[in-house]
């Protein structure tokens, strides 16, 4: 069955956002282009990840002589600040693909579905796989890269001890053990 791809080329929005309180949010990265939107749901790792290696690639660049005018700072009206619109999860990302097209000056991101191998179906009707393939110009990039970093930190509170995260009703530290303290 082949691969039912959703393109999108200068997008009119790329950002990662998340549904649900710090602790239990899932996160999903939403492209619109006019009127079709398509979300797709991530890992909370896969977004840090994304995001950690769109910036990689403009620092790189950058740092190759910037033939391509890449910012080192994001313009503050790039950073799309406002919530998702209505999600309809498209997917489960499985695999994400990262690359640079020179000839556009892009960065180029794919995201392919999760395959479903342990989830029997009570069909024979096999589903498709799906993929979302964003091109984005570098300006775009860098405030698609700082905005999600801003996401993902906006989780729960992390403790000073463990570095693990602090959950809204207490954190019984690990470390706690090795300073003395009691929990």
């Amino acid at each position: 069955m082949p691969t039912v791809v959703h393109d999108f080329d200068w997008p009119d929005r790329v950002l990662i956002g998340t549904i649900g309180e710090p602790g239990s949010r899932s996160f999903y990265l939403q492209v619109k282009d006019g009127r079709r939107v398509v979300s797709v749901l991530l890992e909370k790792e896969q977004s840090a990840l994304l995001a950690m290696h769109v910036e990689q690639i403009l620092d790189e660049l950058m740092g190759a002589g910037n033939p391509f005018g890449i910012p080192a700072d994001p313009s503050a009206e790039l950073i799309d600040r406002a919530p998702l619109d209505p999600v309809d999860e498209q997917f489960r990302t499985g695999t994400i693909g990262l690359g640079w097209d020179p000839t556009t000056a892009q960065v180029v991101l794919q995201l392919l579905s999760e395959a479903e191998l342990d989830e029997p179906t009570d069909s024979d009707e096999e589903v498709p796989e799906e993929a979302v393939v964003i091109r984005m110009p570098v300006g775009a990039a860098r405030a698609f890269a700082r905005g999600t970093r801003a996401v993902v930190a906006a989780g729960r509170p992390s403790c000073p001890r463990c570095g693990l995260p602090v959950d809204p009703h207490g954190h019984t530290c690990p470390d706690s053990t090795v300073f003395g303290d009691t929990p």
